[in-house]
Order: structure tokens, then C-alpha cells, then sequence
């Protein structure tokens, strides 16, 4: 009899080990989803926005409520539902299904304006994604945005992402998207504030960036900042993904079309799941190895482009504080003749009076050369399918808006797909305002005509710069294994190197596709380029002209404020 209650005594132990057991079972599974949630509140990020931004982080309710779903056709796509929910969503697992916002197209802002209507209703949204990732933790934030609106990529729908990777339960290494890409840091290179990442958000193609001056170097120059919304995480909602039922939706969030209108940035992205062939949501170590780790000497780069018309005028600034302090011992040691400004001495036919002439007429060219392109190539094709409307612009240089590198487009025209800007008008006007100011007081020819030599060289130099770069087309293009369009005489890119001052270029296409027709090709100097190079040849002969006249603009005295005193008798 006791051995019986011995026994139903480890027969109850048992049993309750095994419900304790269950019961542990039960608080690791509650456990671990309130970890996620902690851990995703404990690094949940900073999120900065540029002063001009109209859309921020959005629950996907706001697009949903909006949205009718369709399936894509070349010919022409199909209505599936005008009225669906995220638990719908989850049915539909085809590639070719997309969510079209009514209220707007690609082509209008009537989605940004309707967001804006109701954006204090749907507040602010942030989704994580926490999960193991081998012995790591991988701690995602996705960003859903109603609309995209960047300089080279417009679209509805926007999926962004940021993650941080936790190694021994310390965070290690962070990664942004950025576009098509992204970047990636170390957990000390990343601005924070105590475990809380700050990421710059760039204007309306909501790319991440580190920090608040990066985005000037890539492809589609984003415009970043920190002067506009600013979103702590007590300011959003942060939701886990797991929860949501439209998340197994691999459509497109927004329109979608053909591979050109891919290409072109005009399609809705895929969701978290599924962006970059979802390689981002299921192998995140695979998806960062591709993205470039954040560098000190670019960041520095990035500073002082971010900050580039700020150093300008503070040396402008500077330099005219010198040209003043110059200028005022001018005017004490000899004064600054009566005309002043040294460019106005125009007194009859000789050389000092012909070279001003010169010089003035070398201003007036530059400044016309500054406002109008610098450099082009143009394309015109001719085909049985498709034809353009004379020849377009392919690539663009000029000195207000830098390099533009467009994309032809058969439906719409030409698409920039690439752009660096740099104001290098304002540098060389800059330099003519200081060069003019410079003359004032200037009493001999020879010290004016270095001056005008030197400025001409200056205005020349960014077209000398231009056509080295295009000669060395050619060759950049055999080391580097990429080869434009083959032709008897050889490519696009020599024949264009090989005449960097202008030429014609006719490839047929039955040569390099089965479409019959042609291409011409035509680039070389625009106007702009070809004014900056007579007014800088101009300045040069009017500096040669000056100098060679050795002729003083007005008499020197030694010192003007001795002229008044009363002489000295000698008493020797």
C-alpha cells in the first residue's frame, strides 16, 4: 500500500512536471512575442525629414482604403475588387496583381493632396520585423509611404527599410535602403540618441541616409536634411509585421506596367516580403553584403557639398574683406584715379583703351556662356516601331545644373536617370564680380593685363576639363569591358572621344537588334560652351594687349595724405 502511494506520488509529480513544462511552453511563446516587441521599442529609430516633405510613415489602411486591385496585361489590365481588405489581400499571391490609389496618378500630386487632407486621422506608422538570423538578431523597421516623389523614380506606394543586426544581444551593424540599394554602418559610426538610430530621410524618395548632409553624391542626388517633421519613436505607432494579414500580398503597391515603366522608377514597389526578390525580409546578411560601408572621407566629401554655398559666400565674404583692405591702401598711398574702377579708361585709340574694350566685351560673353549649356550629345531615332520627334538630349552639361543624364523613353519622352549637380556659373560669376571689383584703382596696365589673363585661364579651364573627360570616353570604355553600339568605324563612345569638339554618328539598327531603322547620334560644344571659350580667349588678347601697353591709367602719387603739409626748411 505505501509503495502504491509512492507511486502515485512520482505519477503526480510527473504529471505536473509535464504541465509545467506546457505552461513554460506557453510563456516562451508569450515571452518571445513580447520580446520582439520590447526589442523592436528598445532601438526603434529617429526619423528626420526635410522641411518640404508632404508624406510620411503611413498605416497601409490609408493606400488600402483607397486602392482597387487589378491585375496587369500588357493589353490592358483587369479590375479584381474595388472594395478589399488586408484579409483579401492575403488570397492574392501573383506577381502581376497591384494596388492602384484613386485618388491620383503618377502624373499629379492628387495622392499627396489627399494624404495631407487626412493625415492627422491616420497618424503616424511604423512596422518591425524582429527575428533570428542565425546566432544574430536582426531588428527590421519598414516604412510605408502614399506616395513617391523623387527627382528620378515617381510612383504610388512606397516600402522603405531600415534594420539594425544584434550580435551577442549588442547591437553590431545597421543597415539603410536606399532606392534600388542602401547603406551600411557600424553601431559606433550611426548618430543616436541613447539606443534610438537617427535616420535622414531624403525628400520624397524617402531614401535613408546616416546623416543629415549625405545624399549629394549618388545617382538620383537625393536632398536630405533635419529641418522639417522630426518623429520619435513616442510620436509613431510601431506595429509588428507578423500581425498583419496583408503581408503574404507579393503585388505592388501602386501601379504597375511594363519593364520599361520599371526602369523608369513608375511602378509601385513590392512589400516587405518581397522587396528585392525578398532578399531583404528572408536573408538580410546576404542582402547587406551588397551595400557599401559608410566611409569617413565620403561623409567629409558629402559635408562640404551639403554645405557648399555656405563656404562660398563666407570666402566671398572673405575676399572681399581683402579686396577692400587693398583697395583702401590704394586710395591711401595714390589714390584711385578718376574713374575709379580701371576698366573705364577709354580714351582714344591705343592699346591700354582697346584692351579694356576687350575685357568688357569678354564680360558680357562669359556671362551669356554661364546661363545657356555647356557641352551636349543628342540622339534621333528612326524605326518601323518607334520614332523621335527630331533629336533629343542624352547627356547635358552645363554650369547651373551640372551634369543631367537622361533616358529615352518610347512612351513618354526622356527621363533623367542621373544628375550631378554643382554650380559651377555661380563660381565662375562670383569670379567676374571679384575680378571687376579687383580694377578699382589699378593705375597701371601691366598689373591689370595679369589680371585679365588669369581670369580669361579661369574661365577656360571647366571646358578644358569637359573635353579631356570626353576624350577619355573611349578608352574608359575598352578597360572597362563596356562597348556602346559596334559599328564599322567602331563605337558610339570613341567615335565621340575621338572628336570631342563635335561630330555625327549613323548606326543601323538592324545591326544590333531586329528592329529596322536608325540611330544618329550628335554631340560636341553648345553655346554656352563655345561663348566661355571666345570670352575667355578675348580676356587673354585683352590681357596680352594691356600688358604690352605699359600705360598708367592716371599719375601716382607717393603718398596723397602728404600733399597738404607745409615743407620743411632746411636749416642745415
Amino acid at each position: 500500500m505505501k509503495k502504491m502511494r509512492n507511486f502515485d506520488r512520482v505519477v503526480v509529480v510527473f504529471l505536473l512536471m509535464c504541465c509545467a513544462g506546457v505552461f513554460c511552453r506557453c510563456c516562451d511563446v508569450v515571452s518571445a512575442v513580447d520580446d520582439a516587441y520590447s526589442v523592436a521599442e528598445q532601438y526603434a529609430p529617429v526619423l528626420h525629414f526635410v522641411g518640404d516633405e508632404e508624406c510620411f510613415p503611413v498605416d497601409v489602411s490609408y493606400h488600402l482604403e483607397n486602392s482597387y486591385l487589378y491585375e496587369y496585361s500588357p493589353s490592358g489590365s483587369m479590375l479584381v475588387s474595388s472594395n478589399l481588405s488586408g484579409d483579401d489581400l492575403s488570397g492574392y499571391t501573383g506577381g502581376g496583381y497591384f494596388l492602384d490609389n484613386q485618388q491620383g496618378t503618377v502624373s499629379d500630386l492628387g495622392i499627396v493632396r489627399d494624404y495631407q487632407q487626412y493625415k492627422s486621422m491616420f497618424g503616424y506608422t511604423v512596422y518591425a520585423h524582429v527575428f533570428d538570423y542565425g546566432s544574430d538578431v536582426v531588428v527590421q523597421y519598414w516604412f510605408f509611404y502614399a506616395f513617391n516623389l523623387g527627382s528620378l523614380n515617381v510612383h504610388e506606394g512606397d516600402w522603405e527599410m531600415v534594420q539594425v543586426v544584434l550580435s551577442n544581444n549588442q547591437p553590431d551593424v545597421v543597415m539603410y535602403s536606399q532606392h534600388h540599394s542602401g547603406q551600411k554602418a557600424r553601431w559606433s559610426q550611426v548618430e543616436r540618441l541613447g539606443s534610438h538610430m537617427h535616420v535622414y530621410v531624403a525628400e520624397g524618395s524617402h531614401a535613408n541616409y546616416f546623416r543629415s548632409y549625405s545624399g549629394q553624391l549618388g545617382v538620383a542626388t537625393d536632398h536630405v536634411g533635419s529641418d522639417g517633421v522630426v518623429l520619435d519613436p513616442a510620436d509613431y505607432s510601431l506595429v509588428l509585421l507578423e500581425n498583419q494579414s496583408w503581408l503574404n500580398f507579393d503585388g505592388r503597391w501602386g501601379v504597375y506596367g511594363s519593364e520599361e515603366d520599371e526602369l523608369r522608377g513608375m511602378v509601385g514597389p513590392p512589400g516587405p516580403k518581397f522587396r528585392e526578390a525578398g532578399e531583404m525580409w528572408s536573408d538580410p546578411g546576404g542582402w547587406s553584403s551588397s551595400l557599401s560601408m559608410l566611409d569617413g572621407n565620403v561623409l567629409l566629401v558629402e559635408w562640404f557639398l551639403y554645405h557648399f554655398m555656405l563656404i562660398v559666400l563666407l570666402i566671398t565674404a572673405a575676399i572681399v574683406v581683402v579686396l577692400g583692405y587693398r583697395i583702401y591702401r590704394r586710395y591711401k598711398q595714390h589714390g584711385l584715379g578718376p574713374r575709379v574702377v580701371s576698366l573705364l579708361y577709354i580714351d582714344g585709340l591705343n592699346l591700354k583703351s582697346l584692351g579694356n574694350i576687350l575685357c568688357v566685351v569678354g564680360i558680357v560673353i562669359a556671362v551669356f556662356g554661364l546661363i545657356n549649356q555647356w557641352y551636349g550629345v543628342e540622339v534621333a531615332i528612326s524605326s518601323n516601331e518607334f520614332e523621335t520627334q527630331g533629336v533629343v538630349d542624352l547627356v547635358v552639361i552645363d554650369g547651373v545644373h551640372g551634369v543631367q543624364v537622361n533616358m529615352l523613353d518610347s512612351s513618354q519622352g526622356l527621363t533623367q536617370v542621373g544628375s550631378f549637380t554643382f554650380p559651377f556659373s555661380l563660381l565662375l560669376g562670383i569670379g567676374l564680380v571679384l575680378f571687376i571689383i579687383g580694377t578699382i584703382g589699378v593705375a597701371t596696365s601691366v598689373v591689370l593685363g595679369k589680371r585679365m589673363i588669369g581670369r580669361g585661364i579661369r574661365l577656360i579651364i571647366p571646358i578644358i576639363l569637359i573635353l579631356i573627360i570626353v576624350m577619355l570616353l573611349g578608352s574608359i570604355a575598352l578597360t572597362s569591358g563596356f562597348d556602346v553600339v559596334d559599328t564599322t568605324s567602331g563605337s558610339v563612345l570613341g567615335s565621340i572621344s575621338g572628336a570631342p569638339f563635335g561630330g555625327t554618328e549613323v548606326v543601323s539598327l538592324t545591326e544590333i537588334s531586329e528592329v529596322t531603322g536608325s540611330l544618329y547620334f550628335r554631340w560636341g560644344l553648345r553655346i554656352g560652351g563655345v561663348l566661355l571659350l571666345i570670352a575667355a580667349v578675348i580676356m587673354i588678347v585683352a590681357g596680352v594687349l594691356m600688358y604690352t601697353g605699359k600705360a598708367e591709367f592716371f599719375p601716382q602719387k607717393k603718398n596723397v595724405e602728404t600733399k597738404n603739409e607745409p615743407i620743411k626748411e632746411n636749416t642745415e
